[in-house]
């Protein structure tokens, strides 16, 4: 057999098997068999996040190349006192999905800085471009994903709305290419990625909703309608593979890092997730008004 398929293989599994662990009351369990009353689900969460983080923040400056001016010793203490303003609001509970202007508009500089990306990319080719696109395409994305999940020490439960939306992300993923491969045959966006078709983002669509139905059914406790979640991971998650792919053409780079072995950096795994995650947010908003 290929080692490197072998090598591929056990670097997704150790990976997938890690979002789960994080993600759900399992890992806390497993802790605690060990050592009882060690560790709780929030905190094995709220760490993953912390270092998808760092990591994520570290390959977007190697992607984007900063040179030795002040931008490339600001950003890390930036992204660090965002995330301690989000961190705040984590463990006090204070992620209450009301219409906050503030909010809003850090969702919007999402949208902005995915712009900015494909239609006016000679931004980023200054250090002070490159400080806020990094703030805002790296930092945000995980800041707002710390408001997804609802827990309570007290009861000592944890929700899975974060498990489920890798869940669909994946399934969104993997399905679009299997569906692309064998009946692709009209090119999505040839110049930023070649293997993206039509017909793969249809199946995607179809097959993440099939899943979606299943979540709502059987996944009463989650926050929203998940065929309404399942429907915008299915629409934004190619997106965020496209969002990632050319910033790494922009910056001639073919991966983000090598951190899992066979797929590449954590912006490489994660770029779906990068544009989903604050989209949901913003759905968990709109839903408590409409």
């Amino acid at each position: 057999m290929d080692k490197n398929l072998i090598q591929r293989t056990l670097s997704g599994l150790i990976y997938v098997a890690v979002i789960i662990l994080c993600t759900t009351p399992l890992g806390a369990q497993l802790v605690n068999s060990i050592s009882p009353d060690l560790v709780k689900q929030q905190y094995l969460f709220y760490g993953l996040i912390t270092i998808l983080l760092a990591v994520g923040s570290w390959e977007c400056v190697k992607i984007m190349k900063f040179g030795n001016g002040y931008e490339k010793w600001v950003v890390f203490p930036l992204i660090g006192f965002i995330f301690y303003i989000f961190s705040k609001r984590y463990f006090h509970h204070d992620f209450f999905f009301d219409f906050r202007l503030s909010e809003i508009l850090a969702l919007l500089l999402i949208l902005i800085a995915a712009v900015t990306l494909f239609k006016y990319p000679n931004e980023l080719y200054f250090d002070s471009g490159k400080l806020i696109f990094t703030v805002i395409y790296v930092a945000l994305p995980f800041c707002f994903a710390l408001g997804l999940p609802k827990y309570s020490t007290y009861e000592n439960t944890f929700t899975l709305e974060v498990l489920f939306l890798f869940i669909l992300i994946w399934s969104s993923d993997t399905f679009a290419y299997l569906v692309g491969k064998f009946f692709g045959k009209h090119k999505m966006a040839p110049k930023i990625s070649p293997k993206k078709t039509w017909e793969g983002y249809i199946g995607g669509v179809v097959l993440t909703l099939i899943f979606s139905f299943f979540i709502e059914k059987y996944q009463q406790d989650l926050r929203g309608n998940w065929m309404v979640v399942g429907f915008l991971v299915a629409a934004f998650a190619p997106l965020g593979d496209l969002v990632e792919s050319q910033l790494k053409r922009n910056f001639a780079v073919k991966d983000s890092g090598n951190i899992i072995p066979g797929h590449g950096g954590v912006l490489d795994r994660l770029d779906s997730f990068l544009i989903c995650a604050p989209v949901v947010y913003l759905y968990f908003i709109l839903e408590k008004f409409i």
